[in-house]
């Protein structure tokens, strides 16, 4: 499976490297010096993140078998693993080796310096039983709670990896993401908590109703040729810096990948952002969600995102989708995606949702204008998308804190067909203002884009409150097809406390 989906990688590749044009249906051009400025902006928006730090070359190897561990798929190799593991750690760090079996196992806590390498044929298994797993102080959805710790995970570690090729598998029998008895939050596959220098590679995981992989407050940790399989999300970045996502192959039921950074006043008081996200070369096909979604939890920031050589081959709503609300504060900035292929995204190839995305919980909310999030510098060039219903839907923007800087230059290929009657995706509205639709922007730039529209009899371009370049012709957007704009929120009686 791993080499089947290398070569489809590198057929997608020499294919984008080579590149492709549809026949043009409209060309939106800017002044030669705004187009200038946009292309010197993404070359100034080189990496800058620190490179991930390999661990050190193990100092000793310890195999399971040798504490005791069966493989057998019945019995409980719990103990055994986790034995191997300290000893790994207390001798100094190196490598634990998990040579080819089913082992049958509940949590396992990864210790500095230790890298667990899952050998061809082997498959760490996940406990049904709840007991296996204990409690810890976990984040979810933006919140530190009591949950259930992760399956594969590690605390205030550094110096960790997970080599493959084996497999990751969670317990098909535990459903969901919090446990309808108690609300507790059930256990991710892995999950990283305060980690630096992390590496995780050319391992397959899966995981049944809860988030895949959730690594949070780490720093440098890197995802190499990953198979993420996930009945939720994929990938959630949470509160991280320098963070490289690279030669990944999703299928979610959710976000592939979900950028966040805490929520509401606990959020923002904490002050974590996701920050310096790297994620090139990967695949991604979602059931329900987007491909890439940043946000909702966005009360930390999250800033310096770059986005290159990916392919969306399906999306249950838009490939990319950036979104928060009122309420969250903090930013959403400098988010730069080039050389993308977008197809079977059912809404979409964009859209920007920072109005109304995600739960709200007074009073733990970033009051008046403060609580607005501000967001500047998108920008998205050389995308081709093939028979996605619109561009980009950017109507989403609150008119106190415009978007400030915005490009959308060099897009290709096809768009405007439209869901058949009773095929309509959540969401879908059978009013589609125009293939761009944009509102509440300041100094944006749209320019080579050449799509040819094939069931769409509406304008290509419809702005409200826009100023820019490459805005030439466009439609006016009604007031009534606007969005709604959240009513103003006020300080609460009593002042948000951590505790």
């Amino acid at each position: 499976m791993m080499n089947k989906v290398l070569l489809e990688r590198r057929s997608f590749l020499k294919k984008a490297a080579q590149g492709t044009l549809a026949v043009p249906m409209l060309a939106l051009l800017p002044s030669l010096g705004e187009a200038q400025g946009v292309k010197k902006a993404l070359a100034s928006a080189a990496p800058v993140h620190k490179a991930a730090v390999v661990p050190a070359k193990p100092k000793v190897e310890v195999n399971v078998k040798d504490l005791g561990a069966t493989g057998d798929g019945k019995t409980k190799d719990t103990v055994s693993l986790q034995l191997a593991i300290e000893r790994c750690s207390s001798l100094g760090g190196g490598k634990v080796v998990v040579p080819a079996g089913d082992y049958l196992t509940g949590a396992l806590a990864l210790r500095s310096n230790v890298v667990l390498r899952i050998e061809d044929g082997a498959t760490l298994n996940g406990s049904p039983d709840m007991t296996d797993y204990p409690y810890a102080q976990v984040r979810w959805e933006g919140h530190w709670m009591k949950g259930y710790i992760g399956f594969i995970n590690a605390r205030d570690a550094e110096n960790i990896g997970i080599l493959g090729p084996g497999k990751i598998v969670a317990s098909p029998k535990i459903q969901g993401r919090l446990e309808r008895s108690t609300g507790v939050r059930l256990p991710a596959l892995l999950e990283f908590v305060n980690c630096k220098n992390v590496n995780v590679e050319n391992c397959y995981t899966q995981q049944a109703g809860m988030w895949s992989i959730h690594p949070v407050y780490c720093e440098n940790i890197t995802f190499k040729n990953v198979v993420v399989k996930s009945g939720a999300d994929g990938i959630d970045v949470d509160s991280c810096k320098h963070v490289i996502i690279d030669g990944c192959d999703f299928d979610t039921t959710d976000d592939c990948i979900s950028l966040k950074s805490g929520r509401g006043v606990e959020g923002n008081t904490i002050a974590r952002p996701t920050e310096d996200v790297h994620i090139s070369n990967c695949s991604f096909k979602d059931q329900v969600w987007a491909c890439i979604g940043i946000g909702s939890e966005t009360s930390g920031g999250i800033r310096g995102v770059h986005v290159e050589n990916c392919k969306c081959v399906g999306a249950g709503t838009f490939a990319i989708y950036i979104k928060s609300r009122p309420g969250r504060g903090a930013f959403i900035e400098d988010i730069y995606m080039n050389n993308l292929e977008v197809s079977g995204a059912k809404l979409g190839f964009l859209r920007f949702n920072i109005l109304n995305s995600g739960v709200t919980d007074a009073p733990n909310l970033v009051p008046g204008d403060e609580g607005i999030p501000t967001i500047r510098n998108f920008h998205f060039s050389n995308i081709k998308v093939t028979d996605e219903p619109v561009l980009v839907d950017g109507t989403g923007i609150h008119p106190r804190k415009p978007l400030e800087g915005f490009s959308l230059t060099n897009i290709t290929g096809t768009c405007g067909t439209m869901p058949a009657p009773g095929e309509k995706p959540r969401g879908f509205s059978d009013k589609i203002v125009a293939m761009i639709t944009l509102a509440n922007i300041n100094h944006a730039v749209l320019s080579g884009i050449k799509v040819t529209v094939t069931d769409f009899k509406g304008p290509m371009l419809a702005t409200s409150n826009v100023t820019g370049t490459g805005l030439t012709g466009a439609a006016k957007i009604d007031a009534a097809d606007m969005p709604k704009v959240p009513d103003p929120i006020l300080p609460p009686a009593t002042p948000y406390q951590l505790r």
